[in-house]
């Protein structure tokens, strides 16, 4: 717009005639750790489980948990290799031992073919995001939650939750594949926790701060 009237069509306006509108700045929801436990206890389906169970253990996207391949577990490592992720970009994610040995049972119980850990009905095709989403609602239906639930709020629980473990916000930063640190940065506003276990300066003072003490001086007699 700016463009048009002040380059084509070369009008002599200033920027007061462009205002621009705020975005509303909201945080992203997150569960407690009682609401993912309540939230994985209602899925019928081992596939839709183990895939959303990736999300949270290992803090991915949905896309990158779908495109998973069988190849990218390093469970010598405990890694989980990431694939052209978001900007198509490398990257290594947390595999933990609990998170493993839900893989293993879901592996041995379905046998997936083909290349991909959560494979589609369709030949040579992974799961399709759509569904993953769909399941993820209807779970958190039935688990009776409150709060809006996608995929993508097991990611942001997942960050929550290491920020509130003490776990350094770098690290999160790299687990997530963020490029920025202030992207990271606002999980530190999301947790309660750790905004009320945040000590202040005035308590590493070494010696108690008195309040001043006034004192009225007596007239001369």
């Amino acid at each position: 717009m700016k463009f048009l009237y002040l380059i084509t069509l070369e009008m002599t306006w200033t920027s007061e005639y462009f205002p621009r509108v705020r975005r509303a700045h909201k945080l992203p929801v997150v569960l407690s750790q009682e609401e993912v436990l309540a939230f994985f206890d209602h899925f019928p389906s081992l596939k839709y489980r183990a895939a959303l169970m990736v999300c949270y253990g290992a803090g991915l996207r949905i896309s990158e948990a779908v495109a998973l391949k069988v190849s990218v577990i390093d469970s010598q490592r405990g890694l989980l290799r990431v694939e052209q992720g978001k900007g198509h970009k490398d990257r290594y994610a947390m595999l933990s031992p609990r998170l493993l040995e839900v893989l293993r049972r879901y592996y041995r119980a379905t046998r997936p073919q083909g290349c991909y850990l959560f494979p589609s009905w369709r030949k040579e095709q992974h799961l399709c995001t759509t569904s993953l989403q769909l399941a993820c609602r209807e779970a958190a239906l039935r688990a009776h939650l409150t709060k809006r639930v996608t995929v993508h709020t097991l990611r942001h629980s997942f960050a929550t939750h290491l920020l509130e473990n003490g776990t350094d916000i770098r690290i999160i930063q790299v687990l997530l594949g963020h490029s920025r640190i202030d992207t990271t940065a606002r999980y530190a506003a999301v947790s309660p926790q750790v905004v009320a276990a945040t000590v202040s300066p005035l308590d590493k003072l070494g010696h108690p701060v008195n309040p001043a003490v006034t004192t009225t001086r007596r007239s001369p007699k």
